[in-house]
């Protein structure tokens, strides 16, 4: 073999490995880009519905926790607004509104007292906000057992019973967000933008 065609031969070889170098780098590339691409939707019926409650309570705690202490036991009186519960009693309610609806998710007696707060002690600022993450806490560890096989399962108990394992947390997003929206409008009658607004600029929310 004379010395072109092993030039010859050698550039061809040079060409070919960088051809299937160029090609394993796309390959990976494309992989890669699927990998980050599932990453953006939830893996499973349990990840669906925590993103959106996880959200829910992050605002919610972010209004508990910007109402000053003194203001906890502010009830609105511009209005027709009789009987409404003050701020602290909306945090109450909540919190314990979580335990009742996980409660029953897995299939415990929920506390029969959630319309008034319940009968757990909390009073004061810190031990409301105590209570109400807490409470985040156990439905996101009840939550996580929810999958494709028990979503269906039969849900008893008097609140937003009977229903579904998967109707039960559907209902504890849309209580958070129902009653976030009332003490937002607490929030801002004591002249506090809420934390939501702040973070995003916005000049109403």
């Amino acid at each position: 073999m004379t010395l072109t065609r092993v030039a010859v031969l050698l550039v061809l070889w040079g060409v070919a490995l960088s051809s299937l170098a160029q090609s394993q780098a796309t390959e990976n590339a494309r992989s890669q880009e699927a990998a980050e691409r599932s990453d953006d939707v939830p893996r499973s019926i349990a990840e669906s519905v925590s993103s959106t409650l996880q959200f829910a309570e992050g605002n919610f705690l972010g209004v508990a926790e910007a109402m000053p202490d003194n203001k906890y036991s502010f009830v609105p009186t511009a209005g027709k607004f009789d009987g409404v519960r003050s701020f602290a009693e909306q945090v109450k309610h909540v919190a314990c509104a979580q335990f009742a609806f996980f409660n029953e998710f897995e299939g415990k007696t929920p506390p029969d007292d959630c319309e008034k707060g319940g009968h757990d002690a909390a009073k004061t600022k810190p031990e409301l906000i105590k209570y109400l993450k807490d409470s985040f806490d156990y439905s996101n560890r009840v939550l996580a057992k929810l999958t494709a096989q028990n979503a269906l399962d039969r849900v008893e108990g008097r609140y937003a019973g009977p229903n579904t394992k998967l109707g039960i947390a559907v209902v504890a997003v849309w209580h958070i967000t129902d009653h976030y929206g009332q003490i937002v409008e607490y929030l801002r009658m004591n002249s506090i933008v809420p934390p939501q607004t702040q973070k995003y600029g916005l000049k109403v929310r």
